[in-house]
């Protein structure tokens, strides 16, 4: 399973080498470590490159001349990636950052060979002395997005556009409904697969179908803007994800599930420099300001709807709740979390049921 398959939008062989050392740091010091991102597409204007690299524009801010900064982008989840990494390696990178899942294992045998410099990886799960893994809690931002799509739907369903079925997605579709089902009891989420994380006719394709099942709040787990497009098109609201898609249909946007990377990178960054990294996995959420749902449509969503959403994201700010908290059911009916208890992260890692409220069955 990789991480995001956008072989169909990006050739192979496109992997290109970009120097991001502004002119004003052309003076930079010889001996400045070198950070470099791998990034799987390019940037773009939205969705999971882009959002990445925002985040390292924003390590590049802090630290001006004090690093060297590369981007490669276009860089397929594949053997190729390890040409990549070891490239990256054997040019004095100090930290080396693969911004997808499919690239871990490849990553991961380079750090073996290069035990001096430092590698982060996005949403793996693997360790070594010089490896270490990252994530953001997207699912807190996907229960905000849920609290105001149940204020706003008319027709008590909402769909959700979903990618791959891994433990991540699984709780962001669940999230999403909980979230809903906490101020509307009646929503129930229909789901619909597409088997990628890039692919927009798929991606639009799925949205269409969804809103002809009479679902008229859409959140999507996939990178492109189609779903938001699609609702545009067909008047009904959606849900930006993981960077600010409003442009992509104003009226239709409720708000963007935003994840800011940044918030990690100047952190990873800095403790590196001062030689105080340690390799423990990090995953971060709103309470670090990494994850927010973010730029409301006010127009469209109630005055009641939008301070309950400020409520709960103070709550998940705060650290003392969180979304998976007991009691929690499944399809079934059967009681999977009960009261007082919370999911830990294992189990967030691992979790591979639907809550009550969701329509259908998993993929085998």
């Amino acid at each position: 399973m990789t991480r995001r398959n956008l072989l169909t939008a990006f050739a192979w062989g496109a992997a290109s080498l970009a120097l991001a050392v502004p002119l004003a740091q052309a003076a930079q010091a010889a001996d400045a470590p070198g950070v470099a991102f791998v990034y799987l597409g390019n940037p773009g204007d939205a969705g999971w490159t882009f959002a990445h690299d925002q985040g390292s524009r924003e390590a590049e801010a802090k630290f001006g001349n004090k690093i060297k900064i590369t981007r490669v982008e276009n860089v397929p989840e594949s053997a190729d990636s390890e040409r990549v990494f070891r490239d990256l390696a054997n040019k004095g990178n100090k930290i080396i950052i693969g911004t997808s899942f499919g690239f871990q294992d490849f990553q991961l045998k380079v750090a073996k060979d290069f035990p001096d410099a430092v590698f982060l990886h996005a949403t793996g799960y693997k360790k070594a002395p010089n490896f270490g893994t990252y994530d953001v809690r997207m699912y807190q931002g996907a229960y905000l997005a849920g609290v105001a799509a149940g204020y706003v739907t008319r027709t008590n369903t909402l769909g959700f556009v979903a990618s791959v079925p891994i433990p991540e997605v699984i709780r962001n579709i669940n999230a999403y409904t909980l979230g809903a089902r906490s101020v509307n009891p009646k929503v129930h989420t229909k789901v619909i697969w597409i088997n990628s994380w890039f692919d927009p006719g798929k991606e639009k394709q799925a949205a269409e179908t969804l809103i002809g099942q009479g679902a008229d709040v859409l959140l999507q787990n996939t990178d492109s803007s189609a779903t938001l497009a699609t609702a545009s098109e067909k008047h009904v609201h959606a849900f930006g994800w993981d960077s600010d898609m409003k442009k992509f249909g104003p009226e239709a946007h409720l708000g963007s599930v935003v994840a800011h990377w940044g918030v990690y990178y100047t952190a990873a960054i800095q403790q590196v420099l001062d030689g105080k990294w340690k390799n423990d996995p990090v995953w971060w959420g709103i309470p670090q300001k990494a994850v927010n749902l973010e730029n409301l449509n006010t127009s469209a969503i109630p005055a009641d709807a939008q301070k309950q959403v400020a409520a709960k994201r103070d709550e998940l700010a705060g650290g003392k709740w969180d979304v998976f908290t007991g009691p929690l059911k499944d399809q079934s009916g059967a009681v999977k979390v009960p009261a007082g208890k919370t999911l830990t992260d294992p189990e967030l890692q691992r979790l591979n049921w639907y809550v009550e409220g969701v329509d259908g069955s998993l993929p085998k």
